[in-house]
């Protein structure tokens, strides 16, 4: 069976670490990367979407960064215990007519005893900004250590 380290039960090192991964995964925009850390039967809820099992994942991964270009994504963990993580993010993207947006929101996550997540929980607000009030600069793919995150940000 395969294994995603750092596994439960997690303390706030090894959650602190499992949320920058998943930040870094997101932010490669790479759908094949991203749905392999979640379990074949994965239940998602994001917005009023929920797709269920990898493939449904994939599938709603794809859409997402086809529709929000130029995605960029912080993660902060908020609390954990045993085999759960609660994360607030913010994410800035544009769609396809140059409107800017900074997504708010928070997840829930749990997983099983090989560290893959079977459940996903998202909610998430979009607020339109103009893009000289942009606040994520770095260049697309992996936040670079050095940038503030959403603490330091005031968000």
């Amino acid at each position: 069976m395969e294994t995603k380290p750092p596994l439960p039960p997690f303390t706030l090192e090894t959650a602190a670490q499992k949320v920058r991964m998943a930040e870094d995964a997101w932010n490669s925009r790479n759908p094949d990367r991203v749905v392999q850390v979640y379990t074949e039967d994965t239940h998602w809820r994001n917005r009023a979407e929920f797709p269920i099992g990898r493939a449904e994942v994939h599938a709603f991964l794809q859409h997402k960064w086809a529709t929000e270009l130029d995605y960029r994504l912080i993660k902060e963990l908020w609390a954990t215990s045993d085999n759960r993580i609660a994360v607030r993010f913010a994410y800035e993207w544009h769609d396809v007519s140059e409107q800017w947006f900074r997504s708010y929101g928070n997840e829930n996550w749990e997983f099983n005893d090989s560290g893959l997540m079977q459940r996903r929980f998202a909610s998430i607000n979009d607020l339109p900004i103009k893009a000289e009030e942009r606040l994520f600069h770095w260049e697309l793919g992996r936040r670079p250590d050095d940038h503030a995150g959403l603490t330091e940000l005031g968000l």
